[in-house]
């Protein structure tokens, strides 16, 4: 019966829903990835610490060797000072987690708290202080952040356009003001551009990153870069591409039934 319901208000929804409402829901759900992005080890509630750009974590593998190892031995000097460390460290935007057992995670923007809070036996070679350095001199969240804002500004100038069910007379739908279409084109492209910039240059720097902290660990360290912040990123970034084609598609039916309409 509450299907039923359900259904029965679906169809009564469907008239009322316009064009651009879908645009709209497309943009919310791409503020929504990317402020999930932004969040992610910010915090220690259950999901924000498994949204992360980078790890590094202890754990003794076979090393590596290679011809341009000058010292070749040097990963079992390295893997001596971790001795049975098992601490990883997850890095966001605006935060770090560590996990110093395998227990509970714990997580900051401080560092240096995080550092207070362990023993030196847990964190021989200083990975708290590598990722802290990562998030502060290669993390930029600020083109996410402007991008967030313009996008907001697009879902708010889109909630201006008429509603199908809205008419000017008896025969003609009303047609949003060209204007403002074409300014909230231009915010959404804007918009786009950033995230893309931003998550090319976080999946850039993040595995660049994760391949220099491991191979300076050989051995002894890993490090992984975080598939849940790709996800997001990438995503949002899809989201709001596909608002900027449907935005383009509007204007320029808009321009030719105009034109199909002074023909006439």
């Amino acid at each position: 019966m509450a299907s039923v319901r359900f259904v029965f208000g679906i169809q009564r929804l469907i008239p009322f829903l316009g064009y651009h409402h879908v645009l709209m829901i497309f943009i919310a759900l791409a503020i929504i990835l990317l402020s999930l992005l932004l969040a992610g080890c910010s915090s220690s509630s259950p999901v924000i610490p498994t949204i992360f750009l980078i790890s590094l974590y202890y754990q003794s593998y076979t090393p590596t060797y290679s011809p341009a190892q000058v010292d070749p031995g040097v990963s079992r000097a390295i893997a001596n000072i971790v001795g049975h460390a098992q601490l990883e460290a997850r890095v966001g935007y605006f935060g770090i987690c560590i996990n110093p057992d395998g227990g509970s995670w714990l997580c900051s923007n401080n560092a240096s708290s995080l550092a207070g809070q362990i023993s030196v036996d847990q964190d021989p070679l200083n990975l708290i202080w590598v990722a802290s350095t990562f998030k502060d001199s290669i993390v930029f969240p600020y083109l996410i952040i402007v991008a967030i804002i313009l996008a907001f500004i697009c879902l708010i100038l889109l909630a201006t356009f008429p509603g199908w069910h809205e008419e000017d007379d008896g025969d003609h739908k009303p047609f949003p003001s060209r204007p403002v279409s074409q300014i909230s084109l231009a915010i959404i492209f804007v918009s786009s551009i950033f995230v893309l910039v931003s998550v090319l240059w976080q999946h850039t720097a993040s595995v660049a990153a994760a391949t220099i902290a491991q191979d300076l660990g050989n051995g002894s360290v890993k490090s992984g870069v975080g598939t849940s912040a790709m996800i997001l990123g990438w995503f949002g970034f899809a989201l709001l591409i596909i608002v900027t084609i449907g935005l383009l598609v509007m204007i320029l039916s808009m321009h030719l039934v105009e034109k199909l309409t002074d023909g006439d």
